[in-house]
């Protein structure tokens, strides 16, 4: 006996399918444009942390300005180019940064908001 009622899951998986095949097509090459960044504040430093998968580690360029951390990466499926812009100054010059599983991390010191002025 057939049930001529319409499924009500239908349309819930006819989207979950569309994604998919979105996220594993050739199409879905270029700029990924939701990379999930998690930044941390640990006291004198900034730590961040990126997911990168299907990215081997010499495929990765960091940049900063002390301002906003620059991740440019390619993989075979997706490209990469975020821009973070970073919740409080750091000083550039002591980025630390590995790569492990397409996973980045970088950790930048912190610089004070406020320098002394000394009066004449």
């Amino acid at each position: 006996m057939n049930d001529d009622r319409d499924d009500p899951f239908d349309d819930f998986f006819e989207g979950i399918e569309r994604m998919m095949d979105e996220m594993t097509s050739d199409d879905a090459a270029g700029f990924a444009s939701e990379t999930h960044v998690d930044v941390y504040d640990e006291g004198e430093e900034l730590r961040l942390v990126a997911d990168l998968p299907g990215v081997r580690k010499e495929d990765v360029e960091l940049k900063c300005d002390g301002e906003v951390l620059t991740v440019t990466a390619a993989g075979q499926r997706r490209e990469y180019d975020e821009r973070i812009r970073l919740p409080v100054r750091v000083d550039e010059h002591s980025a630390a940064a590995t790569f492990n599983n397409g996973i980045l991390q970088v950790t930048l010191d912190k610089i004070d908001d406020s320098a002394s002025i000394d009066l004449d």
